[in-house]
């Protein structure tokens, strides 16, 4: 499966997880991190296009940028928040590519496919994960949320707001 050929989110979503047999499970494993308090900063890390990300980008992200700032800060001086969720099931109709396929294979007749991933269909401008800082570790957390951009399709862009 190739990131490239999921990207873009053209018709309508398929998430009716329960007329499908092997459904793909969630790699993501938490949607918050960090300790809950009071922070001076809101660091957000947005996305300038509409586009599907999937279930192990997210992942990747997310544990990029808590990795780095927890490295600075110890596992109490932020907290981290995804704000989306991959409900969308991508499909894919594998095709045989050996010696006698061809009358094994139907093409494209009834080729629903199979579920092989899970996405989140992003908005325009759309938060996909903020994480919360006191003022001395606001640069660490907006280099840790750049070097998690590398990890997300599109082009992604960091919005600091002060709470305070």
């Amino acid at each position: 499966m190739h990131g490239a050929c999921y990207r873009r989110s053209n018709g309508q979503p398929y998430t009716r997880k329960e007329y499908i047999k092997g459904k793909p499970q969630s790699k993501i494993a938490k949607f918050e991190g960090g300790k809950s308090g009071d922070y001076d900063y809101c660091v957000q890390l947005l996305i300038n296009e509409k586009i599907q990300i999937t279930h192990m980008a997210i992942e990747a992200c997310r544990l990029t940028a808590n990795k780095r700032v927890e490295k600075v800060t110890g596992e109490t001086g932020f907290s981290s928040k995804l704000r989306i969720y991959p409900h969308v099931l991508l499909r894919e109709n594998k095709m045989i590519a050996t010696a006698g396929a061809d009358r094994l294979q139907e093409g494209m007749r009834r080729a629903f496919g199979k579920a092989v991933s899970l996405a989140a269909r992003v908005k325009r401008g759309q938060c996909i994960m903020e994480m919360n800082v006191n003022k001395e570790h606001l640069e660490v957390a907006k280099k840790a949320l750049k070097n998690a951009c590398v990890k997300l399709p599109g082009t992604p862009l960091i919005k600091v707001i002060p709470l305070k």
